[in-house]
């Protein structure tokens, strides 16, 4: 089952149950990468260099654009 199927199953049983529709796919994926290119920009964490705590962040947008088909993304 891919995602739009799903999507139609949860929209018909939202409507059934008199609940709101789930959100299309995809909707908010370029508010997601933007939230988290600007969390990176404000934290200024490298692209996993440091040890410890500060790159899994830049890790995680880096590995989300790439998932996302944007190469290169990674930080300009």
């Amino acid at each position: 089952m891919d995602s739009i199927q799903q999507h139609m199953l949860d929209s018909y049983r939202a409507t059934l149950r008199g609940e709101p529709v789930p959100p299309s796919p995809g909707r908010y994926d370029r508010e997601t990468l933007r939230t988290i290119r600007e969390y990176r920009e404000r934290s200024g964490g490298s692209g996993g260099s440091g040890g410890g705590r500060g790159g899994a962040g830049a890790t995680l947008a880096a590995r989300l654009a790439r998932l996302l088909g944007r190469p290169g993304a990674s930080r300009p």
